[in-house]
């Protein structure tokens, strides 16, 4: 394929793998403790650490993860301390992140407010070869976590007060979600941009619901459908003149619109089986009786 003859496209595609995996696995958690919109505000906050990177002559990548990292800290323990609701600690991140980025990055040389743009919708020639290495880095810490400490913070994520009570530690536990998330945003803002990165984080993950029933199974499937929209939305954006966070977004909510058609057929279909099944195990003379069933 020609595609892969420039060295831009193939660090492109691999930044998009990466972000396919990472944003929907800390989607998956974020969406199950209904802190959807948590990726919004860490992108916000990502966006002063870029404007540092620019005005400071640093990668912005390494700058907008501290950044972002220390406003998702932040945020879960002004959240965890009750002192104030999470939705005004998201809205503090959302309006100071932004106003802090603009204002740097007007302080900063001629020309960044341009690749600012970049960063802002996603854009596949924006991708240096410095910028893949923290990629990998970064990626691999958030699926480690991920799927790593899955069931941990599945607990965590469910029920706080249960996980508590189990002896997990809840808040060290909130935390790693927090950062997580903010690591994750750096990884995906290059492809998909920091206006546009919670879409990753939330829509492959709301498509895999539709079709699944247990929470490994959503994990595993909103992975999959990440990666896929994000290889086609870059190689689409490499045939299309257009930011590659937009493609890759619009062909997640499609992937959303089909399995929605699917899901309805395919929980009758489950019922009928399902009663068809507990029919059969009512049946007079049936082999499979109530001693022959597995625990």
């Amino acid at each position: 394929m020609d595609i892969l003859d420039y060295a831009f496209m193939q660090r492109a595609l691999i930044a998009a793998t990466l972000v396919g995996l990472t944003a929907p696995a800390i989607g998956t958690y974020l969406v199950q403790r209904r802190q959807a919109i948590m990726g919004d505000g860490i992108g916000h906050v990502a966006m002063t650490g870029v404007a540092l990177g620019f005005l400071l002559s640093t990668n912005p990548v390494w700058m907008a993860t501290l950044v972002a990292v220390i406003g998702s800290v932040g945020m879960e323990l002004i959240r965890s301390r009750g002192k104030t609701s999470g939705d005004v600690a998201l809205a503090m991140l959302f309006y100071g992140g932004m106003a802090g980025g603009v204002m740097i990055i007007n302080l900063a040389p001629n020309g960044s407010t341009a690749n600012l743009t970049g960063y802002l919708f996603g854009s596949i020639t924006t991708v240096a070869p410095e910028d893949i290495t923290a990629i990998w880095i970064l990626a691999a810490f958030v699926v480690a976590i991920t799927i790593g400490l899955r069931r941990q913070l599945f607990a965590v994520c469910q029920d706080e007060e249960f996980a508590r009570v189990t002896g997990l530690p809840v808040r060290l536990l909130n935390l790693l979600i927090a950062v997580t998330a903010a690591v994750t945003v750096t990884v995906a803002m290059r492809i998909v941009g920091l206006l546009l990165v919670s879409a990753m984080m939330v829509i492959p993950v709301a498509a895999a619901q539709r079709v699944t029933r247990s929470f490994t199974a959503t994990l595993g499937l909103a992975m999959g459908i990440g990666v896929t929209v994000a290889l086609s939305g870059t190689i689409t954006t490499y045939y299309v003149e257009a930011p590659s966070g937009a493609a890759i977004v619009l062909l997640a909510i499609g992937v959303f619109m089909v399995l929605t058609a699917v899901a309805t057929p395919l929980a009758r279909y489950r019922a009928r089986a399902a009663a068809a099944a507990e029919a059969e195990c009512t049946l007079p003379g049936s082999r499979r009786g109530a001693d022959d069933v597995k625990v």
